[in-house]
């Protein structure tokens, strides 16, 4: 059922294709003005109701219209523009719904059909007559090309809603994505920075215990030591959750990432937790970018937090390869078993160390080493020498200014 916006509105192309019709009939064949014959009233009614069907009938609606339109002029009607209104509405919605070859082959015969036979009706026939006749076809044409006009308009318009409705999904996608993404990094380092902070508080808080009775200075050491643990990993889980703040919070953490720097300073918290750590450096060292510094530091961190949760040892060895275009961090210990418990669940620590080496263009591979022991070996990317060496100048330039 039409909605009755859409029924007032073809009522009001009935009506008024009907009265320009009627308008039509008051010019006669002898060039006077005066009211319609009594047989313009019936083909005024009839070819403009057929206007109804136009939408569902296309073809049909324009041919039945010319055929009222050639019955003009053998009723003593003359055939004008006006008259034929109903069939030029047709003739554009013909145009508005159907193929070009479609309208074609129907507009072309139609116009020719509307005015061949006006010679043999009308007397003394002149070529004024005839430019009227050529003014009849021609709106039809006419009508047949603003429709297509209006068909390319409406196609255009509904390929550009698409096009903006496709790029709205993309970046409703885009945006999905992004929030996933910064989810996964955020838990990525919160994992790193939880993991090893209590790793190390447990493993200090176990010494204090085994050392209460028999070394009660040490004990208040290692409890020293387990209360600066506990703060930084608070500091760090501070800065952490700051990345959840919104940009222009100005209260948000800066501090700077940790790096290669800092890796002597974790290596002795991992001593004073009881894990002997070892670190070689095979190479010329380079500055790093700061996504892989950050990265190397992680996985350090990482790898030697699974040693101390995991491995029955208490040795570890991390060792630096530096290459042209790389850098080798490789992180072996030699236990032999685990520590913890069958039934605890699997932790994210590798997967995350895999994810962060892949999101800086690194590889990275784990697994147990055939002389026992387990051993995590990543690959990073360093930027090319003669790049570095630019940009330290330039920095030296900077600072000579």
């Amino acid at each position: 059922m039409s909605p009755p916006g859409k029924r007032w509105r073809e009522g009001a192309v009935v009506a008024v294709a009907f009265v320009v019709c009627l308008l039509g009939g008051w010019l006669h064949v002898d060039d006077t003005v005066a009211p319609p014959l009594v047989a313009a009233y019936p083909i005024a009614a009839v070819s403009s109701g057929l206007l109804l069907a136009r939408y569902r009938a296309p073809v049909a609606t324009t041919m039945a219209t010319t055929a009222c339109g050639m019955l003009v002029a053998p009723t003593g009607l003359l055939l004008t523009p006006l008259i034929v209104a109903p069939a030029v509405v047709s003739a554009y919605s013909l145009a508005v719904r159907s193929e070009r070859r479609v309208a074609v082959a129907v507009l072309l015969p139609s116009a020719v059909l509307l005015v061949g036979f006006v010679p043999f009706f009308e007397a003394d026939f002149s070529w004024q007559d005839m430019s009227r006749l050529v003014t009849v076809a021609a709106s039809l044409l006419v009508a047949a090309v603003l429709g297509r006009s209006t068909r390319h308009r409406r196609a255009y318009l509904a390929v550009v809603e698409e096009r903006a409705r496709r790029a709205e999904e993309s970046r409703d996608r885009e945006a999905r994505r992004k929030v996933a993404e910064e989810r996964v990094r955020i838990a990525r380092e919160l994992h790193d920075l939880v993991a090893h902070q209590i790793t190390l508080a447990n493993a200090q808080a176990t010494v204090a215990a085994h050392l209460f009775d028999t070394r009660p200075e040490q004990t208040r050491t290692n409890l020293d030591e387990l209360v600066r643990t506990t703060r930084h990993a608070l500091d760090e889980l501070r800065a952490a959750v700051g990345l959840l703040r919104q940009p222009d919070d100005t209260s948000a953490p800066t501090d700077p990432a940790p790096g290669l720097s800092q890796v002597p300073a974790l290596l002795a918290a991992f001593r004073r937790a009881g894990l002997e750590v070892s670190m070689h450096d095979d190479g010329t060292a380079r500055p790093l970018p700061p996504a892989v510094d950050l990265t190397a530091y992680r996985i350090i961190q990482e790898a030697l937090t699974n040693v101390t949760n995991h491995a029955a040892t208490d040795s570890a060895r991390v060792r630096l390869v530096w290459a042209r275009d790389h850098v080798t961090v490789t992180v072996a210990d030699d236990g032999e078993g685990a520590r913890t418990r069958p039934e605890r669940p699997p932790g994210y620590g590798l997967i995350g160390m895999r994810e962060r080496a892949a999101a800086v263009g690194g590889t990275l591979t784990a697994g147990v080493r055939p002389e026992g022991g387990f051993l995590v070996s990543a690959d990073l990317p360093l930027p090319a020498a003669g790049n570095a060496a630019r940009r330290t100048d330039a920095a030296t330039d900077s600072e000579g200014r």
